[in-house]
């Protein structure tokens, strides 16, 4: 009896020993998970924080290079030797490229989401700034590209047709502010003392809508878009020209931002070009002003270098 008295208190000391330790062992669980959640939190917060519109100029690069390959290797009724050299350029390349900046532009969309969602205020007053207004046409501008070098949607489509619209909404709707602001704003809101080389940006978004509607037929849509853009850009060269009244309140991380002078006659070179089907003068007009433009800032940057 004694024995069997031992071994029943023995097994029960066994089991509570195993349950301490299955306990500890879970709440040891329990409490790295939470450590883990709260660095994830605290994580995605200083990203969302950091996080401004800025960032989708990656998204930029990548969306102009992707369309830059479909132009490429698309079929084209040039002879030329030099075209057919670069029509040999493989598909696949492009097909990498496209999903790589289709990933970038979705993942930075999904993280400036989470920023309005959860840190609303930092959008208003980039919204109310003199450049970060700016910068948020950069991400339509980005859809943009990447809708008109898709390679599985045609220009003349459902899909393509509502995308269109899903993606030139807002770019009218930040025209409006952005002009409506001039009108109906005090003296701090004149064209004079808030334009600065990000404006360009707001040129651009007009002008590659253009493109994107010339190319599903919409030659209306794409004029009236060509002409927001164009008379935009005429005050905006006699501005900055005169005096360049933005560039001494840019942040020196923006100075880049320099080369956006020849980036909207180049594209509405492009987008007239779609317009009217053919590379016709006035096209060749904004190529040449673009160039012009090119060369003016890279002899500006030589001669900078040169007194340095």
């Amino acid at each position: 009896m004694e024995c069997a008295t031992q071994k029943i208190s023995k097994s029960n000391i066994e089991l509570v020993i195993i349950e301490k330790n299955i306990t500890n062992h879970n709440n040891q669980k329990s409490t790295s998970l939470m450590v883990t959640k709260r660095s994830l939190i605290r994580s995605l917060t200083s990203i969302l924080k950091k996080l401004h519109a800025g960032y989708f100029r990656i998204s930029l690069s990548f969306g102009g290079q992707a369309l830059l390959w479909k132009t490429l290797i698309d079929p084209t009724n040039d002879t030329s030797k030099s075209r057919h050299v670069l029509s040999m350029f493989p598909s696949s390349v492009f097909i990498v490229l496209w999903s790589m900046s289709l990933f970038i532009l979705a993942f930075l969309s999904l993280l400036y989401l989470l920023r309005c969602l959860f840190f609303f205020k930092m959008v208003k007053e980039e919204f109310l700034h003199h450049v970060g207004v700016n910068y948020l046409f950069a991400p339509w501008i980005s859809w943009f590209l990447l809708l008109q070098s898709a390679p599985f949607i045609a220009p003349k489509t459902i899909t393509y047709l509502i995308l269109w619209w899903v993606f030139t909404v807002p770019v009218v709707v930040l025209d409006v502010k952005i002009y409506g602001q001039w009108f109906t704003k005090g003296k701090r809101s004149f064209l004079t003392t808030v334009a600065n080389p990000t404006s360009h940006l707001s040129v651009i978004g007009n002008l590659v809508g253009a493109q994107a509607a010339a190319e599903m037929g919409w030659k209306e849509s794409a004029v009236c878009l060509f002409s927001l853009g164009m008379v935009h850009y005429l005050v905006l060269f006699v501005t900055l020209y005169q005096r360049l009244s933005g560039g001494d309140r840019l942040p020196a991380l923006l100075r880049p931002v320099f080369f956006l002078f020849f980036a909207a006659p180049s594209v509405a070179s492009l987008a007239w070009e779609s317009i009217v089907g053919d590379f016709d003068t006035l096209s060749k007009m904004l190529f040449f002003l673009s160039l012009f433009l090119f060369m003016s800032l890279v002899y500006m940057i030589h001669s900078l270098i040169n007194f340095f």
